[in-house]
């Protein structure tokens, strides 16, 4: 008996067609974005003058008082766009599209960029190559924005986003030649975006069998200014890639690609993981982040402020309770009732720092066990290996602890918001397990067996410990 479908029937693909469509779609997106630069860049003005109101116009602005909302003070608005939605969600981003954020939309990079096409040209000094910058720059930030309040008030995010914004246009425009080189060494998040952008299941795949048949004029693209100066032939990691298209069929080489999510993590870290990377992790993302979100509402920090306060009382010293500083080093607004003592300032210091000693070695003993059970001795390559597995717990962590201030403004303006703390649970579970995940397949890249297994439990406790400051924090204090 024939069966004749009808053309309205559906028809199923076999599976690698299916996959074979899909990837298809995929790097015609990517030759999209090569084919709309000129969109992009009015893109990214757009962006950059909603970037410039934001900024500069709530400074101008009295600070809002108890009737204020986020629909009718343009300070409450800013700060609910730039904490609760716009960090958050570049951060997300970041491991759904890599460094599409950075290439398309960026408002410092754009401005970066602009200024390096006037540059005097001069040779970018080693200082500015040094590989620390991105782990410096991210704990320094980190924690000078909390000792001015940046998350509360409009002066602090003008002071730290517009001063990050000026020096991205004076290096571009000193050392530029037509290329990012802020992005590239400076940014304060460059080493996150670029740790985030290797769980992205989107990259720019280079095929270098192509690369080789084909002439260096040949392709769909015959010329590529790659602004964050990527050595496109190499280039085999998302971590440096700004995902902007301009080199999307450079030699017939290069096209947007699907891969595993997390997948760079298991086989490209294997061979790129540095100290550096480790430190950005372990003590910035793990440990200096976690001690600046939670200060604020630890009873641990209270108890060692008043402690501190007894003490010095008892010996009379009074001035590091009544002394305070300008706005722009320590937080003082009389008129909010919010002002930081030299004692506050220092407790707060001493808080994030022993924060950040107590979680390195939380989470970072384990994975140096971990190491040492994987191989016939102590590796570093196989401990800065494993410690890429913590990636989605950081993420999440982060982007859990900036949308904690726009939860809580949200709450303010009557929002109930009953479903919040089922949805961090549930983040907290999916990072935990797909941080374990990678973990494992980590271990299996060394050994098997029984030292795999052993090895993966090590990176558990590691996990666990990594969890708790947020179950504190959200479920506890």
């Amino acid at each position: 008996m024939n069966h004749i479908a009808s053309p309205s029937a559906s028809v199923v693909l076999p599976p690698k067609s299916r996959r074979e469509r899909g990837q298809r779609l995929v790097a015609l997106s990517g030759d999209w974005l090569r084919r709309h630069q000129r969109f992009i860049r009015w893109l990214q003005w757009t962006v950059v003058v909603v970037y410039a109101v934001l900024l500069v116009v709530p400074v101008f602005v009295p600070l809002p008082d108890g009737s204020a909302h986020i629909w009718n003070n343009i300070s409450l608005f800013a700060n609910f766009v730039f904490w609760g939605i716009w960090w958050p969600g570049v951060l997300i981003s970041m491991v759904l599209f890599g460094r599409l954020w950075c290439g398309i939309m960026c408002p410092e990079g754009a401005l970066s960029e602009m200024a390096s096409r006037h540059s005097r040209g001069w040779t970018i000094p080693r200082w500015i190559r040094w590989p620390g910058w991105p782990f410096t720059a991210f704990v320094l930030t980190t924690v000078y924005g909390q000792m001015v309040s940046v998350y509360q008030y409009p002066g602090p995010v003008l002071l730290i986003l517009g001063g990050s914004t000026v020096g991205a246009i004076l290096v571009g425009y000193f050392y530029g030649r037509n290329h990012r080189v802020w992005c590239r060494y400076l940014c304060p998040v460059n080493g996150v975006f670029g740790l985030l952008a290797k769980l992205a299941p989107l990259h720019y795949r280079v095929d270098l069998q192509q690369w080789e048949r084909c002439p260096p004029h040949a392709g769909r693209t015959t010329y590529v200014n790659c602004a964050p100066m990527v050595p496109l032939r190499t280039m085999e990691s998302a971590s440096p890639c700004h995902m902007c298209g301009r080199c999307a069929g450079f030699r017939d080489a290069i096209e947007l690609s699907v891969r595993p999510p997390g997948s760079e993590i298991v086989t490209v870290s294997a061979r790129t993981a540095t100290v550096w990377d480790s430190l950005l992790i372990v003590v910035g993302l793990m440990g200096v982040a976690v001690g600046a979100f939670l200060w604020a509402s630890s009873p641990w920090f209270i108890t060692a402020k008043q402690w501190a306060a007894g003490w010095l009382v008892e010996r009379g010293v009074f001035w590091p309770l009544e002394q305070d500083l300008p706005w722009w080093l320590l937080t003082s607004y009389p008129g909010n009732s919010d002002v930081m003592s030299l004692l506050d300032g220092v407790v707060l210091l001493g808080y994030v720092g022993m924060s950040a000693a107590v979680m390195s070695m939380a989470v970072g003993i384990p994975f140096a066990v971990a190491a040492r059970i994987l191989g016939p001795s102590w590796c570093g390559k196989h401990f800065h290996h494993l410690v890429h597995s913590l990636l989605p717990l950081a993420a999440c962590g982060v982007i859990l602890g900036l949308s904690a201030q726009s939860v809580t403004l949200l709450r303010g303006d009557g929002f109930s918001l009953n479903w919040v703390d089922d949805a961090r649970i549930v983040a907290l579970v999916c990072s935990a397990i797909w941080s374990l995940y990678l973990a494992w397949r980590i271990a299996g890249h060394y050994r098997n067996g029984v030292r795999r297994t052993v090895a993966t439990g090590f990176g558990a406790v590691a996990i666990v410990a990594g969890i708790l400051p947020w179950i504190m924090l959200f479920f506890v204090w």
